[in-house]
């Protein structure tokens, strides 16, 4: 297997000479053995620089069919979307009872079904809404009631306090007058006729 790989391996190399000579190519051969030994040929003076132009030849062609690959699959994209969108439209020109000719007996009860079931969604949708507000109408009545409570409350208990300012007043002023009254009568027999007559203001009948 050896020979034959000797053989083999020296008219390819004489093959690429070849080639290069007679057409005036830049050829590079590159040979490996099963013991991993490396044969090469480079018809150019340097086989890193063949290399490096192999390597920008091959990206460059990829990235050359890869805009067009990206076009293909962005308007197969765009078809499927075109389609998900008529079908809707003309789904809801059923649903608003526009062009419902061409639908046949059990096209129409489908429509049917899903129309009593968007209106069930909606009445639904409609009574808790409804029920939300209620709620919000019921809390702030309370919050009403409670300040009205407290405002009462304090209400009662100013006009109770002012009530009892008022109470105080006259006793006070009796005491007074009286004490004026001994002071300038003196007490005697006639005294209970002189206080029988006597009133708050200090005036005498």
């Amino acid at each position: 297997r050896q020979v034959t790989y000797s053989k083999r391996r020296n008219g390819f190399l004489k093959k690429a000479f070849e080639l290069s000579i007679l057409c005036d190519a830049e050829v590079a051969l590159i040979i490996f053995s099963n013991r991993g030994k490396l044969h090469e040929f480079c018809s150019s003076p340097s086989m890193a620089k063949t290399l490096e132009k192999y390597r920008r030849y091959s990206y460059a062609a990829a990235e050359t069919g890869k805009p067009a690959m990206d076009a293909q699959s962005s308007y197969q994209e765009y078809l499927k979307l075109k389609e998900k969108v008529e079908v809707l439209q003309q789904s809801q020109r059923h649903l608003l009872g526009e062009d419902l000719g061409k639908l046949g007996t059990d096209e129409l009860g489908q429509l049917e079904n899903h129309l009593d079931t968007y209106l069930k969604q909606i009445r639904f949708r409609k009574t808790q809404f409804m029920m939300d507000q209620l709620s919000d109408l019921q809390q702030k009545e309370e919050e009403l009631l409670e300040t009205n409570r407290a405002l009462k409350k304090k209400l009662e208990e100013s006009f109770a306090a002012l009530q009892s300012s008022w109470g105080a007043e006259p006793e006070a002023c009796l005491h007074n007058n009286t004490f004026q009254i001994g002071l300038d009568h003196p007490l005697n027999g006639s005294s209970s006729t002189s206080l029988a007559g006597w009133y708050p203001k200090g005036e005498f009948v």
